[in-house]
């Protein structure tokens, strides 16, 4: 059995539709640009990373591109048993096994990107990828800090996304003194998965 994973928003990069122009796979790129009322050909060839940083740009690439490589490959003849994937992605398998359809797919996507864009404007913040402490040790962290900072996601051992204010990345290693954990910034322009995302 063959199981395909598909990856969220910050996996993108510049220019990563680069080598699949001329593919036949290709063909989704303007399907999509249709249903999606963007060029999103564009953005996989000519956008930079300050461009597809912004979520609108960041989760139309991604899922556009995952389902371009699922294409390809489908076209050698292989098929996955089952599909998952990780926040956006799970739009991307749900999308791969045929529970939506490609057009409804783009269209969520869209919605999504959209709701997540203005949420992010209303309330500004980042996210952070902490490797080398325990949950627990990121949990108490965050309680101490002196600043609004929460986990967001418990992604796999030793590794823990918080998410909050812009000082994210500092905030639960300043607390941990001595310790060889280090935070990284991901790819987001917003933090997404924290308290501070829903509008009352």
């Amino acid at each position: 059995m063959l199981a395909f994973t598909f990856p969220g928003q910050g996996s993108q990069r510049p220019g990563m539709g680069r080598p699949w122009v001329g593919h036949d796979s290709w063909e989704l790129v303007a399907d999509a640009s249709e249903v999606a009322g963007r060029d999103v050909g564009r953005l996989l060839l000519d956008a930079d990373a300050e461009e597809l940083k912004d979520t609108r740009n960041a989760q139309l690439t991604t899922f556009v591109s995952s389902l371009m490589v699922l294409d390809a490959v489908e076209r050698l003849g292989i098929e996955p048993s089952f599909c998952a994937g990780h926040s956006l992605g799970e739009y991307t398998a749900l999308t791969a096994t045929g529970a939506l359809s490609f057009e409804d797919g783009i269209r969520l996507v869209v919605e999504r990107a959209d709701a997540m864009h203005e949420a992010g404007t209303v309330n500004p913040g980042t996210m952070a990828a902490v490797l080398g402490l325990d949950d627990d040790q990121v949990e108490v962290a965050c309680r101490l800090a002196d600043m609004d900072v929460w986990v967001a996601n418990f992604n796999a051992p030793g590794q823990v996304v918080i998410a909050g204010s812009p000082a994210v990345p500092h905030a639960v290693h300043d607390r941990r003194p001595g310790t060889p954990a280090c935070g990284h910034r991901i790819r987001l322009p917003a933090r997404h998965r924290s308290s501070r995302r829903v509008k009352c």
